[in-house]
């Protein structure tokens, strides 16, 4: 029997692996494996998900490398016959999710990130100002912090352009996110008010307890910076498998 069950795991998630593949937009090695026996699946259930993937593309988003693992689910058993895996309800999972330097400025700036943080509206003494994201760039220089540059447009009478330029260490499971350094680097004649309620608004950014996207919610509960790339530890809250 533990060898029908192991024909029966590979069975499905191959055809799910091959599903995936061929609704991302790039991908370089992926692996799924649904844990399952053919009696479980008709009755719509699995012990768990997991995928694994490397150089994963979507959306002009690239993830060098993706582990996922998810907690027990309830599927829809005959889409998943057919290698698509429907999820009857929201499912747990952990992650661990790689990206280079390149990856993350990449994402950035894609469409996804600017529809989510392209405009944000700061509270400068009771007075609401415009901000609009112009450029951003993301680097990982040495183990333990990550630096920004960035251009903003500020709209108030008139339009302004801030650079600026912070230098951060990511959130630990002991410690959020700590901001080390800040300075504008270009744009003159900006109240301190202005640049306090800027400063705050990254600060509030970066301290949300959780993200919401279209198909998931998830929370980064930990951040390892090396040089030149950045792991996330996430908690994800999935409507729906990635890409399925």
């Amino acid at each position: 029997m533990s060898n029908e069950k192991k024909i029966e795991e590979q069975l499905l998630s191959q055809a799910i692996e091959t599903t995936v593949s061929n609704q991302l937009d790039n991908v370089e090695e992926i692996n799924i494996d649904i844990q399952t026996d053919l009696f479980k699946l008709f009755q719509g259930q699995a012990e768990g998900i997991s995928l694994e993937g490397e150089g994963l593309v979507m959306q002009d988003v690239r993830v060098e490398k993706l582990e996922l693992q998810t907690d027990n689910v309830e599927i829809n058993p005959l889409s998943a016959i057919f290698g698509k895996v429907e999820l009857n309800h929201p499912v747990n999972a952990n992650a661990r999710v790689v990206f280079t330097e390149a990856d993350i400025n990449q994402a950035a700036n894609s469409t996804l990130f600017r529809q989510k943080f392209s405009k944000l509206d700061l509270n400068v003494n009771g007075n609401i100002t415009a901000l609009k994201l112009e450029s951003i760039q993301i680097y990982f220089p040495e183990n333990g912090k990550l630096k920004v540059t960035g251009k903003v447009q500020i709209q108030q009478h008139n339009t302004s352009l801030i650079g600026f330029e912070a230098v951060v260490h990511p959130r630990s499971e002991e410690k959020p996110i700590i901001i080390e350094r800040f300075v504008c680097t270009e744009g003159e004649g900006f109240s301190l008010d202005l640049i306090a309620a800027f400063m705050q608004k990254i600060e509030d950014l970066m301290q949300l307890p959780y993200l919401k996207l279209e198909d998931f919610t998830f929370r980064i509960k930990k951040m390892v910076v090396e040089k030149g790339r950045i792991t996330m530890l996430i908690q994800v809250l999935l409507k729906k498998i990635p890409a399925t």
